[in-house]
């Protein structure tokens, strides 16, 4: 298959799964074995990040009116109730926490089977979670407090385990402390501005012998797709979780889950 295909497809999974609560890390590292990738060969280490980015600029053009209304507007409470102080406090979890445990994470669970684990244990918190914690009246990401922006930001801390969902691990989140659906989602995918380009970032240095001018194409073909998609499926679910329940969500992963654990029981006979 040609690299430049590879890469058409690898940017629709990677723009379909970015923002939705079912693991686009997971959905690459079952999908790159399919298509003949070696996940440690140039330029796929890079590539897989450097896509990343193309679907989080799809959400600060989808929201940049929004972004931009409340980066000028003051805060009629104090700067404490600025959105840019509330995505601090979300971050600092992410940095502590996060951030020493990639390089383990990466070694030791970016494998189907941990992979298959997390979908399905995902699915079935994202099922009690939803069924059980009580809403606020908030229907606003201004009125979110600094201690439920750091607590949403500490459940993101879950997400570096391959195939939790970085999505589903803040937004379920946002729901456990009593936010609506819609509002959780938005303040997940403004915390996804600065924590996927921080993440991709050392990522991306860390792998960078493979940003040559032979790659470019590629690098290219895969950001261009991604964004494009990653934009039709945020706006898709922003619209979708305004009245709709998550958990045909979390019925995916356990199902996914479930086939690749057969998949892999198969391949090792």
């Amino acid at each position: 298959m040609d690299d430049s295909l590879r890469a058409v497809i690898l940017g629709i999974i990677e723009g379909l799964t970015e923002f939705l609560p079912v693991s686009s890390t997971g959905h690459m590292i079952l999908a790159m074995p399919c298509l003949g990738i070696d996940g440690q060969t140039a330029p796929w280490p890079t590539f897989l990040y450097f896509i990343q980015t193309g679907a989080i600029l799809a959400v600060v053009i989808f929201f940049f009116r929004t972004l931009l209304r409340q980066t000028l507007t003051k805060p009629p409470r104090g700067i404490g109730e600025h959105l840019f102080v509330k995505l601090l406090v979300a971050m600092v979890p992410a940095a502590v926490i996060g951030l020493p445990l990639d390089d383990i994470m990466e070694k030791h669970l970016e494998k189907p089977v941990p992979v298959a684990l997390a979908l399905i244990i995902g699915g079935g918190l994202m099922v009690l979670i939803e069924r059980n914690c009580r809403r606020t009246i908030s229907s606003r990401v201004e009125d979110i407090s600094l201690r439920q922006a750091f607590l949403v930001g500490l459940a993101q801390c879950v997400a570096i385990i391959p195939g939790t969902s970085r999505s589903m691990a803040t937004i379920m989140g946002g729901l456990a402390v009593g936010l609506p659906g819609a509002v959780a989602a938005e303040f997940s995918f403004y915390l996804a501005i600065p924590t996927l380009l921080g993440a991709g970032l050392v990522r991306i240095v860390k792998h960078r012998d493979a940003l040559t001018g032979e790659h470019a194409q590629v690098m290219m073909i895969g950001f261009a797709v991604s964004f494009l998609v990653a934009w039709a499926v945020v706006a898709a679910f922003m619209r979708y979780i305004q009245t709709k329940p998550l958990w045909p969500f979390a019925v995916y992963r356990v199902v996914l889950g479930i086939v690749v654990l057969i998949w892999t029981a198969g391949a090792f006979r």
